[in-house]
């Protein structure tokens, strides 16, 4: 059974140009304790605190080809590369999914579409007094 944090390390480990990994890498229970590892750097506060945790999941790692070495490599090279204000948790009532922003205008603030509508509907609801 696919977990739900599939997504995101599939998305990290595309990113990284890891194109193909073993069978089953990503349905094991473990992805859950990497999502939640993970979800930290996302969470963060700021740019240092991020790349505080990403060292930190590095160093544990030793960088070894294993899943937390290579969504950590691929959040290292997006922060170092990028904006490291593109990362973040989804703004959406009920969610913690993460999301690395990669629209043009840089102003994403949710994790997809469903979240976004989600959030444009009940503020449409809440203008409307329903």
């Amino acid at each position: 059974m696919p977990y739900p944090e599939t997504g995101l390390l599939a998305a990290l480990l595309a990113g990284s140009g890891v194109r193909s990994y073993p069978p089953g890498l990503l349905t094991g229970p473990a992805v859950g304790q990497v999502a939640d590892r993970l979800h930290r750097v996302f969470a963060a506060a700021g740019p240092e605190e991020r790349a505080g945790l990403v060292n930190g999941l590095l160093a544990e790692t030793g960088v070894r080809p294993a899943l937390p070495a290579a969504a950590a490599l691929t959040l290292r090279r997006r922060l170092a590369g990028h904006d490291p204000a593109r990362v973040g948790v989804c703004s959406g009532r009920r969610c913690a999914d993460a999301y690395i922003d990669t629209s043009p205008r840089g102003q994403r603030r949710f994790c997809s579409v469903t979240c976004q509508n989600r959030a444009r509907v009940a503020a449409w609801r809440q203008r409307r007094g329903g």
